[in-house]
């Protein structure tokens, strides 16, 4: 690989509906720290401002909670993506909850405005909810529908107080005004724990989920390259990792919404360097480790830091 790779640290989990997920990098560290690595003083890192006290204030929205403070943290997480792919760094982006993917995708389309942004998205979850949808109002499952600039009004279900709106106006425009990414330009990977608002939204957008089931049946790397053929028109990929795509009975309950019958660590390790070996990636996001709620000790920072570890090799790999 050509550019060289910053680690940008985001501590925040305020999209999140359960705390702790602000710890997962520093769990991350300390796996590593455990198995006597140096990874993390490899490579260049950068902290990004956080504002998790933000979790003390009165919520003033319930369908989209903190969205204010969500608004700061994804334009800081934009800026730093921005402006690290504007110098020629390859970001690897350890965030805490998964409402911070909004701020990378914007942080991407904003420093490659002209181009095509494919997103993999490798979830239990959708992702897809709007303030006008959400159940439990938690961010961290709007990300995507503030990327695709959709609303998915036809299954609004909640009364958003016009300041919320406001609010979520400015999260759809952080960076670069309107949709960052197409549906068409999105592909799923393990989502299996999803609303009938999104059932419906996937429906109608038409976005790739290969399950865990069908990436076994027909094998992961047959899955794979027919993803990646469905983004050759796009020119820049992004990879977005939430631990919970694994399977929490089999790695660890870590995570803040963990679901069973998901990935093990070996097959995200192979669908992320088939992904790389592309050479269109420029940017990867891991997310949710949260180890206030790990009951096998710091499992789940373990494993998400063996996958750490694997796919940067294959990320340092010299350009053929």
């Amino acid at each position: 690989m050509g550019k060289a790779i910053k680690l940008i640290k985001n501590r925040s989990d305020i999209g999140a509906g359960t705390r702790g997920s602000d710890l997962g990098i520093d769990a991350i560290e300390i796996a590593a720290i455990n198995k006597s690595s140096d990874y993390f003083n490899q490579f260049e890192f950068e902290d990004v401002k956080t504002h998790n006290e933000s979790i003390y204030d009165k919520n003033r929205s319930s369908s989209a909670k903190r969205i204010e403070h969500v608004v700061e943290q994804c334009t800081r997480v934009c800026n730093a993506v921005k402006k690290n792919l504007t110098d020629n760094f390859f970001p690897i982006v350890l965030s805490g909850d998964h409402s911070s993917a909004l701020g990378t995708i914007s942080g991407i389309k904003a420093a490659y405005p002209e181009q095509n942004v494919g997103v993999i998205w490798i979830d239990a979850h959708a992702d897809l909810h709007s303030p006008y949808t959400s159940p439990s109002g938690n961010i961290h499952g709007m990300p995507l529908s503030a990327a695709l600039a959709d609303d998915n009004l036809s299954c609004q279900n909640n009364e958003v107080a016009p300041e919320t709106q406001q609010h979520w106006e400015e999260m759809k425009n952080i960076g670069y005004k309107g949709p960052k990414v197409l549906a068409e330009n999105l592909i799923y990977f393990g989502v299996r724990d999803t609303e009938a608002a999104e059932d419906k939204q996937i429906e109608k957008l038409q976005i790739k989920n290969y399950k865990v089931d069908e990436v076994r049946f027909r094998g992961l790397q047959t899955c794979v390259a027919e993803a990646l053929s469905k983004l050759t028109h796009c020119e820049v990929l992004y990879i977005s990792f939430d631990v919970d795509s694994m399977d929490c009975d089999m790695i660890s309950y870590g995570t803040g919404t963990p679901v069973p019958k998901g990935f093990d660590q070996y097959e995200i390790i192979a669908i992320i360097n088939q992904i790389i070996q592309t050479k269109k990636v420029v940017c990867i996001e891991f997310v949710e480790v949260n180890p206030l709620l790990d009951t096998k000790g710091n499992k789940m920072a373990e494993t998400a830091f063996e996958v750490l570890e694997a796919i940067t090799s294959t990320l340092l790999l010299p350009i053929e």
